[in-house]
């Protein structure tokens, strides 16, 4: 079966299809598009997908979502935007399966990619996940429509910056199982404290379905606050965490050798023991509150176990590789993706466990209001306990870190990530150990690229 036919798309976006066609796939980016997909020309203050019409069709799309006349097969509607979500309710409504969605300051992607990891374990090619980050107002609704019809379970991660966004959200994925990784401080230019934070992610507990679960980390100072907003719409909340008093706890957590972690985990009057193949106790609070889902979703917990100890390094949250310093090997850890002060204290803890050198790259961290000055300084403790010996920060808003450090440890302030590669080719040399993280915008990723040009090998 297709995954649409037009007259399917026609009759969930209230369009007129020009012809028959159907698709396989579903695309907004013209440069995302394959064959066989459909194309939807989404309009903005910036550009208009119409233009690029054209390209998506020479690249074998069957057909579009369009606002404006195209000889091209497809479904004409007033407002793309609009159909988008449209389509997307329409794939949740004929979804028969179990819908879970993955919030949080922190962690929602690297939970997400690990809970498709261990339900696929149990029901291969039966499981669907939103890829990437696609977890906002246009990320969400795509990945809904991309959802196959014989879907069994449908993981989806939503995200939000300003109060309400995922209240609309969460009533678009109507989960059966609603999680909230962490909450930390991200975004908190647009909030004036941490418990709007927390009462902005408990929105995804709003969409939940008659007889959900919710999951709620029991760990954080935010926990009852968590909990409240969960009361009114789940038959269920699970509490996750490293206290004993957690619904899913872990009581034991020994790191091994080769940095992953041995976890035995407790649920109820149940145990299972596991390896996890991430290196960090906010990886294991990550896989806790993934056993919770598995759990709750009914699926076999022993597979999703093995789907732990399988896992690979996300590229720029967590993936690992040798790059060739000074004639020999150092370890790059790519955390590149994003960061706040949370996301960077764990990460800087997983470097102290690694042996050698140990080289700091950080970006400057985004959103912070009027804050920011603070939580960057903050980080000087982080950085000393993890025995930094050279410390490259990149980034204006470093400024506050810099001399917070100063006379502490080696420290080089740069501008940007071009820089700061030159910088690090310079000074890196055999038997480091090179963390990588900061905001998505401070572009890092291009670091983390230059390095890999030199790749040894993946470690």
């Amino acid at each position: 079966m297709p995954l649409w036919t037009a007259a399917e798309i026609a009759a969930a976006t209230n369009g007129t299809a020009s012809a028959d066609f159907a698709v396989d796939g579903v695309a907004f980016d013209s440069r995302e598009v394959g064959a066989s997909d459909l194309f939807i020309a989404l309009t903005g203050d910036s550009t208009d997908g119409h233009r690029f019409l054209p390209q998506a069709f020479e690249q074998g799309a069957a057909g579009a979502i369009v606002s404006a006349d195209t000889p091209h097969p497809h479904v004409g509607v007033a407002d793309t935007f609009a159909a988008l979500n449209d389509l997307g309710r329409a794939a949740r409504a004929r979804m028969a399966g179990t819908v879970i969605g993955v919030t949080g300051s922190v962690g929602k992607t690297s939970a997400k990619e690990a809970l498709f990891a261990a339900l696929d374990r149990s029901l291969p090619d039966r499981v669907h996940r939103s890829v990437k980050s696609y977890n906002n107002h246009t990320g969400v609704p795509l990945s809904l429509a991309r959802m196959p019809r014989d879907t069994t379970i449908g993981v989806f991660e939503m995200g939000m910056n300003h109060a309400g966004e995922l209240s609309e959200l969460t009533r678009l994925v109507r989960p059966h199982i609603a999680i909230v990784t962490a909450i930390a401080p991200a975004h908190t230019a647009f909030f004036p404290d941490e418990s709007a934070i927390a009462d902005a992610k408990g929105e995804i507990f709003r969409g939940l379905e008659p007889g959900g679960t919710a999951i709620v980390p029991y760990d954080s100072p935010h926990r009852d606050r968590l909990i409240a907003a969960a009361a009114p719409h789940a038959a269920r909340t699970v509490t996750f965490g490293l206290d004993k008093n957690a619904d899913v706890r872990a009581i034991e957590a020994m790191r091994l050798p080769s940095g992953a972690s041995f976890v035995t985990a407790k649920l109820g009057d149940r145990e299972l023991s596991f390896t996890l193949s991430q290196p960090g106790m906010h990886w294991v609070s990550n896989a806790l509150a993934v056993l919770a889902a598995v759990d709750a979703a009914g699926a076999d917990l022993v597979r999703a176990g093995l789907a732990l100890a399988e896992m690979g390094g996300l590229a720029g949250r967590g993936a690992r590789f040798v790059a060739t310093a000074g004639g020999g090997d150092m370890l790059v850890i790519d955390e590149s993706y994003n960061a706040n002060p949370a996301s960077m204290r764990a990460t800087l803890a997983v470097l102290a466990e690694e042996p050698g050198r140990h080289v700091a790259v950080l970006g400057e961290m985004r959103e912070l209001g009027d804050a920011s000055a603070d939580y960057h300084a903050g980080l000087a403790g982080p950085i000393l306990a993890a025995r930094v010996e050279t410390a490259l920060l990149v980034g204006e808003a470093m400024a506050p870190l810099v001399q917070a450090l100063e006379g502490r440890v080696e420290v080089m302030h740069v501008a940007d990530a071009a820089t700061a590669l030159g910088r690090l080719k310079d000074l890196a040399r055999a038997g480091d150990a090179v963390l990588v993280k900061g905001s998505n915008g401070v572009g890092l990723s291009r670091v983390v690229a230059g390095l890999v040009d030199s790749s040894a090998g993946d470690r």
